[in-house]
């Protein structure tokens, strides 16, 4: 119980008149009874946004379970998926492009996927795209029938059959918080893009403001990659793979006569140089790098490492050493006819001296 009279003489002590005690105490019993009110309310302010409750978590694994979306990001194939917390995806960068390298992809930007499984646990949710990381079966997979002689499964399946999917963990703080769609939506928008109507759309949302220009208005930026330039021009009507300066190249090759021809040339995945002959006659070449894309590569000439593998045989010789080489070894000689052989006939009875045995 509360002793508002030992409240009220520790805080109003000894008053002269009685009307300043009474006002007095009043006051007090007003601040006393002020902050017991309001006490809880700022604390209410204060605290931690409630659990997902069981509705809302119907909810979202409903309408999210079989959504189609655009893809805003890489996706590698295999077990290891994307984390996203607080805005921030992980692998990125370097890492990621390894990954796609290693595994491969399981949907690029711009790709159409589907989410294929919701789940929600203490802490994230995870969405799985496209089947997910791991080949799922159905629980009539798992029965077989017993026959005399042998076990015939009621639907056989492939078990060396891959999944080709992938997923991305979305975390929370301590725990899933109550949210409506349209907010879980803005959270995974790193990832899913719910909102474009062609994959154009979508894939022009994840580059540069620069690159968009440019994909918009069809033009091809030395420095692009290849699936840049496809959603800037299309898929090329003609392709020619060359060689110059021991780099091999591809050109793609856009318009006919008398149009306008563009060639598009690509080490790599990157452009290297673009070529545009006008109806007039004018011949335009940019080969200065216009934009940088992060990921692309330019195949390089490498030298050959010192303990590269080989199929010669001990002691062999290789008929490239020469100056420009001065680490290899001397040509080999060519055969010559034994002495007393005519001069440029080797005669009936002359032969190749006999190939060393690989044993």
């Amino acid at each position: 119980m509360l002793d508002t009279g030992s409240i009220m003489a520790k805080v109003v002590p000894g008053c002269g008149m009685l009307s300043s005690c009474i006002g007095s105490r009043r006051l007090t019993i007003l601040v006393i009874f002020s902050s017991l009110i309001f006490s809880p309310l700022a604390l209410a302010d204060n605290s931690q946004p409630p659990r997902l409750s069981r509705g809302t978590r119907e909810q979202i694994m409903h309408a999210f379970n079989d959504e189609l979306v655009y893809i805003r990001t890489n996706f590698p194939m295999g077990r290891t998926g994307l984390t996203l917390r607080d805005g921030k995806l992980t692998p990125s960068g370097e890492q990621l492009r390894q990954m796609m390298a290693l595994w491969g992809p399981a949907a690029k930007p711009g790709d159409m996927a589907r989410i294929s499984d919701v789940t929600i646990k203490n802490d994230y949710i995870r969405f799985e795209i496209n089947g997910g990381p791991l080949k799922k079966q159905k629980w009539y997979e798992h029965i077989t029938i017993v026959g005399a002689d042998a076990q015939v499964p009621v639907k056989p399946s492939d078990p060396s059959t891959n999944a080709r999917g992938s997923f991305v963990d979305l975390y929370f703080d301590n725990y899933v918080p109550e949210m409506t769609g349209p907010e879980l939506k803005r959270l995974l928008r790193p990832v899913f893009d719910f909102d474009s109507k062609s994959a154009r759309d979508a894939y022009l949302e994840t580059v540069s403001p620069k690159l968009k220009e440019a994909i918009v208005n069809h033009h091809v930026l030395v420095g692009m990659n290849q699936e840049m330039v496809i959603y800037a021009m299309g898929r090329p009507p003609k392709k020619v793979r060359e060689k110059a300066n021991e780099v091999e190249y591809e050109e793609w090759i856009y318009g006919t006569p008398p149009d306008d021809v563009d060639f598009v040339r690509f080490v790599g995945d990157e452009v290297v140089r673009v070529e545009t002959m006008k109806v007039d006659g004018e011949k335009i070449v940019r080969t200065e790098k216009e934009v940088e894309v992060e990921g692309t590569a330019v195949a390089k000439k490498q030298d050959r490492p010192a303990n590269a593998p080989t199929l010669r045989r001990p002691g062999e010789e290789m008929p490239e050493s020469g100056p420009a080489n001065p680490n290899a070894t001397p040509p080999v000689a060519p055969p010559q006819p034994p002495p007393g052989a005519p001069s440029g006939d080797p005669g009936p009875n002359w032969s190749l001296p006999p190939t060393p045995s690989a044993n």
